[in-house]
């Protein structure tokens, strides 16, 4: 791996969308979302993918192809990736389709401090979550059925890998929403 380069989800979108074809930071972030990848990318603040791709350019996996003016846009940098961003993002496909990391998401982090509520209150959040958790499942299962007449299966895997993600949180949060309802999963009230 390049030492000298940090990888993110983010950057080898990047590298992976330019790979595709040279195009304008506004053109990355409208096939992300065209694409479904924003369910596996977060550019919900067009500022992180600006300096992302100020980052790849500044590590020169990417390069300026040409900067075009036109009076109804403002005026837009084409980038292309370089030898060294395809070696790069190459690397990168590898390590993070080989080998687990340790991520760190909110969700565990606050059920590693549950205790902190009584355990009626934890029954009455984790209902909620197991709510939505169903009604992304449903969409993401609406979503992938829709996407996969008009797509080769490989297009939507990130798509699959998402669906079974959610459904296995949600199975097993109900699994603990049932054990604090019937009283197995219990322990004292906080005193806060």
């Amino acid at each position: 791996m390049s030492a000298s380069v940090r990888s993110s989800p983010l950057a080898l979108t990047v590298l992976a969308l330019l790979h595709h074809e040279p195009m304008h930071p506004y053109a990355v972030q409208r096939l992300i979302k065209q694409w479904g990848k924003d369910q596996v990318v977060n550019v919900s603040q067009r500022a992180g993918l600006y300096r992302t791709i100020e980052r790849l350019h500044a590590e020169g996996l990417i390069a300026v192809r040409e900067t075009t003016r036109d009076p109804a846009y403002p005026e837009r940098t084409v980038y292309e990736l370089t030898d060294a961003g395809r070696r790069v993002a190459r690397e990168w496909l590898d390590q993070m389709l080989a080998v687990p990391k340790q991520e760190f998401p909110q969700f565990p982090a606050a059920l590693s401090h549950l205790m902190m509520i009584p355990p009626e209150d934890a029954l009455r959040l984790l209902e909620r979550r197991a709510e939505r958790l169903a009604e992304t499942r449903a969409g993401l299962e609406a979503a992938l059925a829709e996407q996969t007449g008009d797509l080769p299966r490989v297009a939507v895997i990130e798509s699959e890998y998402v669906l079974a993600v959610t459904e296995a949180e949600e199975r097993w949060l109900r699994s603990v929403v049932d054990d604090l309802r019937a009283g197995r999963l219990t322990w004292p009230a906080s005193d806060s």
